[in-house]
């Protein structure tokens, strides 16, 4: 009787020495390796929030089923995903991380969407010492924190505007004169700051700066300012609604340029459709398009080891992991895209340690199909280009950068009146 008590007792005692050796989180051995994510299921970014659950379903996928899963010391390791609704909510977000660290034990925390809820999350993780991936938020000052963990996927919104200047500065040397005229917000703001700061480096003129107040129902007095300036080109917006009110206030005034790019509007299809012929040669920066032509081929040309799944792979496995008859977008994108970077992470470092992959991340350089990959001693992203999009003959084609561009750019776009007539946008 007592052999068959000690015989269990010894067999209680190795089940649970074999459960604490294979936890997720433990650093020991290990079945899978555990991302921790605060989505955004509900809310204020519920739409962004169900893309990036999406892309990241659809990357953990091709890591465990066609990559084989992630390398340690010879040994394959399988993703899991554990995923919370923090209701786009601040409060939820920093709760719902300290449950992924002490009690799900993840081995990384991939932030919630937003500027404000990936900096809100910064200082949990920071406490803990865990890895925290930034796929959807822009701000720049959440790398002016002096955080040691932080990791950004998605580029800063000094950045934005970047590529449409290089485009201007390499068709059109000779226009030298640009306008900014962006959103009273903190974002657009950091996006203008970046603006102005490369546009002199690269050796344009701004003949006007200022900004709008959020919620703005009338922008004539700005534009009317602004045309007196007479720019060769304009950069501008914050969000939807000033967006299109900018360009449809344009087209009233007959105030033409040879280019109007706007951010967080010129993208979606919803501008077109309000503003029909006007949006015609209108372009605007995007991190990802359905249609970029990055791939293992154009990874090779830069000299960049390519990670998979290609573009058409990602759309299909997108579709595959979401319940929606959705379409990805960028959301999808960035956020898919995390997972190839954490996987290439953590087999360069050769561990789940978060000092070693984060280490490891700084040092890689990459591309997929979401674009290139490499960030800074401070863990912003510095080499994922912004893709330009501009309306040509109703449709969003690529323009820029050249390595994704499915169309060339129409430069000068038509005028407001050939507009009116019926023209529109498109490459000679």
């Amino acid at each position: 009787m007592m052999k068959h008590v000690a015989e269990r007792c010894l067999a209680a005692l190795l089940a649970g020495l074999c459960l604490l050796l294979f936890a997720p989180g433990t650093g020991l051995a290990q079945s899978s390796i555990v991302i921790g994510h605060p989505a955004c299921l509900s809310g204020k970014y519920a739409k962004a929030g169900e893309q990036a659950v999406g892309g990241i379903k659809a990357c953990v996928q091709w890591v465990n089923q066609e990559y084989g899963g992630i390398s340690i010391d010879g040994e394959k390791h399988k993703l899991e995903y554990k995923v919370y609704d923090s209701e786009s909510k601040k409060e939820s977000v920093t709760s719902l991380i300290g449950r992924l660290i002490t009690v799900d034990k993840v081995d990384v925390v991939f932030s919630a969407y937003s500027s404000g809820l990936t900096l809100r999350g910064a200082p949990i993780t920071e406490s803990h010492n865990m890895l925290y991936m930034d796929h959807g938020g822009a701000n720049n000052k959440i790398f002016e924190q002096g955080f040691d963990y932080v990791v950004q996927t998605i580029g800063p919104a000094t950045s934005y505007h970047k590529g449409t200047l290089d485009m201007i500065k390499q068709i059109a040397p000779e226009d030298k004169r640009v306008a900014l005229a962006y959103e009273d917000s903190e974002f657009a703001r950091m996006v203008m700051e970046g603006a102005e700061n490369y546009a002199e480096e690269l050796g344009f003129n701004v003949v006007f700066k200022r900004t709008y107040p959020s919620g703005v129902n009338d922008l004539t007095p700005l534009l009317n300012a602004m045309k007196a300036a007479d720019p060769d080109f304009v950069l501008g917006g914050g969000h939807y609604e000033d967006g299109q009110l900018f360009c449809s206030q344009m087209a009233d005034m007959d105030f033409n340029v040879k280019a109007l790019s706007l951010i967080a509007s010129a993208t979606l299809p919803a501008f077109y459709e309000a503003l029909g012929t006007n949006a015609e040669g209108v372009m605007g920066p995007s991190h990802w398009e359905m249609g970029v032509t990055f791939s293992e081929e154009s990874a090779k040309e830069k000299g960049l080891p390519w990670i998979g799944p290609s573009q058409e792979e990602f759309i299909s496995l997108f579709k595959e992991n979401t319940d929606k008859n959705m379409k990805p977008d960028y959301h999808a994108a960035e956020a898919g895209a995390q997972v190839l970077a954490y996987a290439l992470g953590v087999e360069k470092a050769g561990s789940t340690d978060s000092d070693k992959v984060r280490k490891a991340l700084g040092d890689l350089e990459f591309m997929s199909f979401y674009g290139g990959w490499d960030v800074n001693e401070n863990g912003m992203q510095v080499g994922h280009t912004m893709v330009n999009i501009q309306w040509q003959d109703s449709k969003r084609a690529l323009v820029w950068p050249e390595s994704a561009q499915t169309s060339k750019p129409v430069y000068p776009m038509p005028t407001f009146q050939e507009k009116d007539q019926g023209a529109v946008a498109v490459p000679e």
